[in-house]
Formats: structure tokens, sequence, C-alpha cells
């Protein structure tokens, strides 16, 4: 009756052991998947998968317009230089439509940079608002946290705003957290020169950067915004004034691969510059470092505990 009881006692073990191995090759599993499922994720949002359709004065515009062709409700494109921000701007029915869609109308969990379905969609009103995710990898609006940074802010004051058939200036001014409820801030169509005023003056007054570029009521803004991690409903807004002249991309010379901008990701480890299948292989490698001592450990131990029960059943 005892030795029956050992071997139940035993067998439990080896069962115990083998659950607890088959749990952590599922959970190796289950990270590899999830960082091969995010890697699909931020490469489908990577700007670079529409350069393409970039509107340029070479190509006057064409592939864009076969963009528009694809899906009619593209009506812009938007760069910020100095950030991999360079995406074409959509606008649906609703807020709704493009925070899981792509600029080609596909589903897509990145979605896409759209304007606020309240503005116009000919960017005619005095305050335009475009939102994007806040992604990893610095994609969609993932950079525009950065903004917070002063030195960030201040490298960073130009970028263009393509719509109606030509290229604007955009001029940063100003960085401010803000609640996404706060209607004082997201308040599509703007009018009036004295409400102009008062709103254009609260964005200055609540913004934590701001350079003194002689905006007035009487120009045209436009305001990005962004999830913020510094709040549960916080909101990051990159506000710009909307010019007929253009600037320069002084950034430009440091792009490369269509559009990736090495010194934005300066500050990045090895880690963060690993390609995915590189950061699953070291994954895989560390626990597979980790379950071959285990594995030897729980045959060992098993041995002996077969050993064990042997002998007993000899002495018997």
């Amino acid at each position: 009756m005892k030795t029956a009881g050992k071997r139940v006692i035993w067998l439990a073990n080896g069962l115990v052991d083998t659950v607890i191995l088959l749990v952590v090759l599922l959970l190796l599993a289950a990270g590899g998947y999830a960082l091969w499922d995010s890697g699909l994720v931020n490469a489908a949002a990577d700007s670079k998968q529409y350069a393409v359709y970039k509107p340029t004065d070479e190509n006057g515009g064409l592939s864009f317009a076969e963009l528009q062709e694809i899906n009619p409700e593209v009506l812009g494109w938007l760069d910020v230089y100095g950030t991999n921000i360079d995406y074409p701007v959509a606008q649906g029915s609703d807020n709704m439509k493009y925070v899981n869609t792509d600029a080609a109308g596909n589903y897509s969990l990145s979605g896409s940079i759209f304007m606020d379905s309240g503005s116009s969609g000919d960017f005619s009103d005095f305050n335009p608002i475009l939102y994007g995710h806040h992604m990893e990898k610095k994609t969609m609006f993932g950079e525009l946290g950065l903004f917070a940074d002063r030195g960030y802010f201040e490298a960073r004051k130009y970028g263009s705003l393509y719509y109606g058939g030509k290229d604007h200036g955009l001029e940063f001014f100003a960085f401010l957290h803000a609640d996404a409820y706060d209607n004082t801030v997201f308040r599509p169509r703007v009018t009036g020169k004295e409400a102009r005023e008062a709103y254009l003056a609260m964005l200055l007054e609540r913004a934590s950067n701001v350079r003194d570029i002689g905006v007035t009521a009487d120009d045209q803004i436009v305001l990005l915004s962004t999830c913020s991690s510094s709040s549960t409903n916080g909101r990051d807004i990159l506000v710009a004034r909307i010019t007929d002249e253009r600037y320069n991309d002084s950034f430009v010379t440091e792009k490369s691969d269509g559009g990736a901008n090495p010194a934005a990701d300066s500050g990045s480890g090895l880690w963060a510059q690993a390609p995915l299948w590189a950061k699953v292989a070291v994954i895989i490698l560390a626990l597979l470092a980790l379950l071959v001592p285990a594995c030897y450990y729980i045959k060992k131990r098993r041995g002996r505990s077969g050993k064990r029960l042997s002998a007993e059943n000899d002495e018997k």
C-alpha cells in the first residue's frame, strides 16, 4: 500500500513537471506570436508603405491622384520635418472609421491620419484638427509626444501640408496637453474674429512649449492630436500655422530608406534598433537556455525517484 502511494506521488510529480514545461513552451509561443503580430502592425503603419503615393513636384501629384481613386476620402498629405510623420490624410463621416482603417480603405489596427469629421474637408476652416494613433516604432503620430521636450520642439519648426492640388507650409508654434473630452480645445470650425482670438489665446496660454511666430486670428492653423501617456484620457497636441510659403526640409539629407530618419532614432539602444526576427531569436535562445537545464534536472530527478522505488520494491 505504501509503495502504491509513493508511485502515485512519483507519477503526480512527473505530471506536474510536464505541465510546467508545457506552460513555459506555450508562453514562449505566445510571446513569439505577440512580437510577430506587433511587428506586422508596426510595419503596416510605417510611412514608407505610402511613399509611392506622396505628391511631389516631379510626379505632379499623379500618384496621389491614384490613391484618391482607390479611396476618395483621402484629401491631403501631412509631412512633419525631422520625424517619420509623412502620411496621407483621410476624413470619414465620423471619427471612428479611420481609427481602424488605412488610407487605402482596408481594415488596419494602425488606422490612418484623419481629419475630424466636423472640420471642412478642403482645409478652409480656421482650425482643422487631425488625429492619429500614438504607436510604437515612431509610426503614425507616435512622435508627437516628443515635442514636449523643448530642444526637440525647437529643432523641428516646419512641415508641409498638401491639399487642393498644391503644397502649403507648416510653422509649428505650440505644444500642449489636453483631455480628450475638452471641448474648448477639440472644437472644429471656430468662426468669428473674437472667437478665433479667444481660441488662439487659450491654446497659447495652455501650451507648455511656444514659439513666437506672430500668429494671429487672421491666420489659419491646424492641430495634430494623439493619445498621451501622461494621463488616462490625455492628448498631446502640436499646433501649426498653415502658410502659402513652402519651407525646405533641413532633415532631408538625414533621411534614408524612403523616409526613415536616423537622427530621430539616435537615442535608441541596440535592442530597439534590432529587427523583429532577431528579437524573437534572442528570446527563444534565452528561454531555451533556461529550459534545457530545467529539463535535465527534471529528468535526473525522475530517474532518482524511479531508482528509489525500484530499490524499495526489491527490498520487499
